[in-house]
């Protein structure tokens, strides 16, 4: 007689649900990231800590470092440590001039070519505009 085989369980996967940047202005941070991207300001935010929700849930939050650094890119003098993409749609060069308009920044450094373009927020972190064909 043999011993019948228990099913296997599925393999348990991480769901990414949030990400949190240092910076020297919380408040200033998520007012960049709402009016860049539309999402929805947190309720509970304040000097110390804000927060955006996405439609499909994701939460980017923004904390209060005192002495905050700001990333020295492409150079790892201060690491960037982590670097956000976000999807233009079809038209890369508005999209970069929108959000140039709202104070990012943009490192001479350009590796992606007419694919992407790197900008820098307003504490600095560098992030990515991606073209529809990127």
């Amino acid at each position: 007689m043999t011993t019948p085989r228990p099913t296997p369980r599925p393999t348990p996967r991480p769901t990414l649900c949030a990400i949190t940047l240092d910076c020297p202005d919380p408040p200033a941070l998520a007012a960049f990231y709402q009016q860049a991207t539309g999402w929805t300001p947190h309720p509970g935010s304040n000097a110390d800590f804000a927060g955006l929700s996405a439609e499909d849930g994701l939460f980017i939050g923004f904390q209060r470092v005192e002495g905050y650094r700001a990333p020295r890119w492409p150079g790892q003098t201060v690491p960037q440590q982590l670097r956000l993409c976000f999807r233009a749609g079809p038209d890369l060069a508005a999209a970069e001039a929108r959000l140039l308009r709202l104070g990012a920044g943009k490192p001479d450094h350009q590796p992606h070519g007419t694919r992407a373009t790197v900008l820098t927020d307003l504490a600095g972190h560098p992030f990515c505009l991606l073209g529809d064909g990127a």
